[in-house]
């Protein structure tokens, strides 16, 4: 049997916290209430997150807040054309993000710029 020394255990378990919040902010795109479970699960996680997890999870926090803006200015909007193609341009913002921030996830890596507005 192969022991998994505790610190190789640990970035594991940090890795796959960061992969399930990205997830569930995909799965949100059709439940809905996951974005929230994601934005609680990346505040209590970042603080003792190694340096690498910490860039995931604080862009995982800026998407929940920006994403959040960005679909409330589409509703009041969507009575003219530029809200629906706002929350259009919400959804693929988000789906472009979690998939660079799983890209670099699954590589152990920071996420570069993880202050941006965009990507």
């Amino acid at each position: 049997m192969t022991d998994v020394p505790a610190n190789q255990a640990a970035v594991s378990d940090r890795s796959g916290l960061v992969t399930v919040v990205y997830i569930l902010y995909l799965v949100g795109l059709v439940v809905g209430i996951t974005h929230l479970i994601g934005v609680i699960m990346a505040y209590v996680n970042r603080s003792g997150a190694p340096e690498w997890a910490q860039s995931h999870y604080q862009l995982q926090i800026r998407t929940f807040w920006i994403g959040l803006l960005y679909g409330v200015v589409g509703i009041v909007l969507a009575f003219v054309v530029i809200g629906w193609l706002l929350i259009l341009f919400t959804v693929v913002w988000l789906i472009v993000r979690c998939v660079k921030g799983l890209k670099f996830a699954s590589a152990l890596q920071p996420y570069p710029n993880a202050t941006t507005w965009l990507w």
